[in-house]
């Protein structure tokens, strides 16, 4: 009698064990079909650090946008998305970060979007909980991200500087001086690939093939951190340390991607940096 009890409690137990697993999902006559991803905010901010295409979309209204939101985002207001493929997002298979004020808005936006066709829409909650970089629409340059200086989408081409460390992307936020705003300008015109060497166990350092404009200033830096030395030498920082140097710009860097030195690996390194032109 006993064991006719048991199995069914297991039973119980290991078809809710399968629901929890498939949260997100929906079935099809066909099996099973993803849904649009809930992620963290954390798990967004990493998406943002890859140079992969992605695309990161404010569905608040024009006027919320534009009294600050996530670097790099466009507003495509909730009430504007219905059956049809907004102009904005030509492609069906781009990763789609999808954020709102709490989190309401973008949750009916991200499941618009996947009802259309999206496959990779990610919705990570509201601009309320965010703890990173907020910009006003005043303050963006068409360099550096999107610009919707009205209503109307705007697909002037944007460069997007890149670095890539072995098979790993990330962009490239710079500071703003004119240090960082040559050396964007010339790998703008060309990829640079420079080999660096680990320097007192806290930063590799590489030979540049030109000599920039220095700014030195007594600077701490941390992981991610870019900085110049004498005009001519580059360092990227994987530990905390304090130097007399120029601070070009960083590595979007979080807790957890791990020790930053794993990033750049051991011994010699070859770094590239580039620029991504979007379409």
């Amino acid at each position: 009698m006993k064991m006719y009890v048991v199995i069914p409690i297991i039973l119980l137990m290991v078809l809710l064990l399968g629901c929890s697993q498939i949260r997100g999902q929906i079935m099809d006559g066909d099996g099973m079909v993803n849904n649009y991803h809930q992620i963290s905010q954390e798990e967004a901010k990493k998406m943002m650090g890859y140079v992969d295409g992605h695309i990161i979309v404010d569905v608040r209204r024009q006027d919320e946008y534009d009294e600050g939101h996530i670097p790099g985002a466009i507003c495509i207001p909730n009430e504007s998305i219905e059956t049809t493929q907004p102009p904005e997002l030509p492609d069906l298979n781009q990763t789609i970060l999808v954020y709102c004020r709490s989190g309401r808005r973008s949750k009916e936006a991200a499941q618009k979007l996947f009802d259309m066709g999206y496959t990779g829409v990610y919705e990570f909650g509201g601009i309320i909980d965010w703890d990173g970089e907020i910009v006003k629409e005043s303050t963006v340059s068409k360099e550096s991200g999107p610009v919707t200086e009205s209503e109307d989408f705007s697909m002037d081409p944007i460069a997007i500087p890149s670095i890539s460390i072995g098979d790993k992307h990330f962009t490239l936020y710079f500071d703003s001086n004119s240090s960082a705003e040559e050396f964007f300008e010339k790998i703008k015109k060309e990829h640079l690939v420079i080999t660096m060497k680990d320097q007192g166990g806290v930063e590799k350092i590489g030979e540049l093939p030109w000599t920039l404009t220095a700014n030195d200033e007594a600077v701490t830096a941390g992981p991610g951190d870019i900085l110049l030395y004498q005009g001519n030498r580059l360092s990227i920082c994987y530990s905390e340390t304090s130097t007399n140097s120029t601070k070009i710009g960083h590595i979007p860097y979080y807790d957890d991607f791990g020790d930053f030195s794993e990033v750049l690996g051991k011994g010699d390194t070859t770094v590239d940096f580039t620029v991504v032109w979007t379409e």
